[in-house]
């Protein structure tokens, strides 16, 4: 009898199949229609082209366009086959790396002596779709290290020289499509490049070998594809339509923030107007806090390296953290915070606890620092430098499932306080085959996850499932945001964590007075408050909500003779806590309009020879016209009544 393999679909139906049955075949059974539309597939998380054989048991996943890890992997080819068209029409060029990001791909290149530059970008583009037509298969192959080294010397490409020095495994992994381009990966890939049918390559830009400004400057070739032209072509649209939207250019009208390069790319400075939008958030959400119980701590910007490493971060992410600072004293390391929870850690542990004192909730707005890559830096989204409403509810087993539920009411309550409605609960697990990327026992995770899926059973939100995004030490549900691209960006998160508390041997005494473990549960509702407000400049167009708005009426005086009238009105609404500002400027009053429009003021009030007369102005509201006249008490009574919404 043949070996078979027990294969669970999606749907929860077991069926059995021959061992080493491909996943093509196997996408097949569920219709020609479906299998046509299959990019890849994954056995119990362990993700693999549709060619290779299946030998283990397990549940299937398939992924098309569709799924974000479909996406991942049909841009990640397309990177491929942009090198390959690369490689075609400038032979002499030598390859940097080429992965998928958010919208699209895009490959580091060394063109030499060759000036490349925006007007080569249709030519590439052309030859991308040619040999896109050739429908050349992705292959996976395993070579040894010294085969690997040998082929790049051979190809003199010193770039991929390291990055294989920088590998410590001796099984290299290339990919091979069309008859001659290889490429060094650890996949995955799409079954053929004729499944890319529209191609766009929508920009260059200058960028650092692994971002050292010490070494050659790379040309990076952006570019977003898809499996029809029609697709293309509503992103397109959509792009057309969100540049209106842009954090970035609103951003920059406005005067909310700015980038310096002296200081650092991916560390935003922020103007006085973004300064007082991020003051009023933060004292939004401490309000919330203090009604909830929580009290405020604060922590150093710096913590020792060690402190990183008992808790794990280090080993983790430091690849994506700041290099140490090295102080006189010898041995003695810091690093930039990447993560408040540690040093949350250390003030729990700072005093005795009893049973009686749990939960005890420690919030801090907390800046901390990550070295993204520059490919991946994306104004307020993506930054190496970002504030969390960040807190640690450290609390007793039975005391979790109620405090996992006020978190995700606040967060609910948040997300309606800014009309943000778009949005989905995504449940994060640990990945059944990665194991070892997780730290902690079976049993605490299967304690942790059991307890999370328990609690969103109950809530009044639809949540999707998605193995393998826990954090390393707990699984956590995400509130994930869509931005004017469509691009999803997660925003609030709660977690619970077991792991911590073991690894900083955190306690508190029982009622027997021995010695008891706490749960700790990590929560931030805004998630990043640099992310937060990109979105939600996104998410208005810039024109905030009356309470947050910085200047939340402009007077229009329509001549120098009625700015004393102004300046009257002005203490008046000042004194009502009323942000009112004065246009002095000795220009029409058509002008003045149209420039307080342009800068998303709520709300104008016109001052001339009759409103000085009756002591009235006439109201303006931003897009929305004339609204009539008004005494000062009615306009007060009017403004103040917006603003308590």
């Amino acid at each position: 009898m043949s070996k078979k393999i027990e294969i669970i679909h999606p749907s929860g139906e077991k069926k059995s199949y021959p061992w080493g049955i491909s996943g093509s075949r196997l996408a097949q059974t569920l219709g020609h229609g479906h299998a046509k539309k299959v990019l890849a597939l994954s056995i119990d998380d362990h993700i693999q082209e549709l060619y290779q054989p299946i030998v283990r048991s397990g549940r299937i996943q398939f992924f098309t366009f569709e799924d974000e890890i479909g996406k991942k992997i049909f841009w990640h080819s397309s990177a491929h086959l942009l090198a390959e068209a690369l490689k075609a029409l400038f032979p002499r060029c030598q390859l940097g790396i080429g992965p998928p990001i958010r919208s699209g791909f895009y490959y580091d290149v060394d063109f030499g002596k060759i000036d490349f530059d925006a007007s080569h970008l249709p030519l590439v583009e052309k030859k991308m779709i040619e040999l896109a037509r050739e429908k050349n298969p992705f292959f996976r192959m395993n070579v040894s290290r010294k085969a690997a080294e040998a082929f790049f010397k051979k190809n003199i490409n010193p770039y991929k020289l390291e990055i294989l020095s920088g590998l410590d495994q001796e099984s290299i992994t290339f990919y091979r499509h069309g008859d001659h381009f290889v490429d060094l990966c650890k996949g995955h890939h799409i079954p053929h490049t004729g499944l890319i049918k529209a191609i766009k390559l929508t920009g260059i830009s200058g960028a650092y070998f692994k971002g050292d400004q010490k070494r050659n400057q790379l040309t990076r070739i952006y570019g977003v594809s898809f499996p029809k032209v029609s697709l293309l072509e509503e992103h397109l649209e959509k792009v057309k339509a969100a540049e209106a939207r842009d954090h970035r250019k609103i951003g920059q009208a406005l005067g909310l923030f700015t980038f310096s390069q002296e200081v650092g790319i991916g560390l935003p400075l922020w103007l006085p107007k973004g300064a007082f939008i991020r003051e009023k958030l933060i004292a939004f959400m401490r309000k919330k806090q203090v009604d909830r119980g929580y009290k405020s701590v604060s922590t150093p910007h710096i913590g020792g390296k060690a402190l990183y490493v008992r808790s794990g971060h280090y080993q983790k992410y430091k690849n994506d953290t700041f290099q140490p600072i090295q102080t006189p004293h010898e041995g003695e390391e810091f690093l930039l915070k990447p993560m408040n929870c540690p040093h949350h850690c250390a003030i729990f542990s700072a005093t005795p606890k009893s049973y009686k004192n749990l939960p005890i909730r420690l919030a801090e707005f907390g800046t901390v620092y990550r070295y993204e890559q520059h490919g991946e830096l994306h104004g307020l989204t993506r930054t190496r430098g970002f504030t969390q409403d960040d807190a640690h509810i450290f609390c007793r087993p039975d005391q979790v499932a109620q405090e996992v539920g006020d978190v995700l009411d606040l967060v609910l309550e948040v997300f309606k306080a800014f009309d943000f409605s778009a949005y989905r609960v995504q449940l994060s697990l640990r990945s059944e085959e990665k194991k070892e990327q997780y730290i902690g026992s079976q049993e605490a995770w299967e304690r942790a996850e059991t307890a999370l899926k328990e609690i969103v059973a109950n809530r009044p939100f639809q949540t999707t499932i998605a193995k393998g995004e826990a954090a390393f030490y707990g699984p956590k549900i995400d509130f994930i945001v869509e931005d004017a691209l469509g691009r999803a960006w997660q925003m609030g998160t709660v977690q619970i964590d077991y792991q911590l508390p073991e690894r900083f041997n955190l306690t508190y005494s029982g009622k027997e007075n021995q010695k008891e473990r706490p749960v700790m549960i990590h929560r931030a509702p805004f998630g990043s408050l640099e992310r937060f407000i990109a979105i939600l400049i996104e998410h208005t167009e810039g024109k905030f909500p009356l309470w947050l708005a910085p200047t939340q009426i402009r007077l229009l005086p329509i001549s120098s003779r009625h700015i004393e009238t102004a300046k009257i009105w002005e203490k008046k609404l000042k004194q009502a806590n009323i942000r009112a500002e004065i246009d002095e400027r000795n220009e029409k009053i058509n002008r003045k309009i149209r420039d307080a429009e342009a800068e998303k003021i709520p709300y104008m009030g016109i001052i001339g020879d009759k409103e000085s007369e009756k002591g009235t102005l006439a109201l303006r509201k931003q897009s929305k016209g004339n609204q009539g006249e008004f005494s000062a008490v009615e306009l007060i009574e009017r403004l103040v009544e917006e603003i308590e919404k």
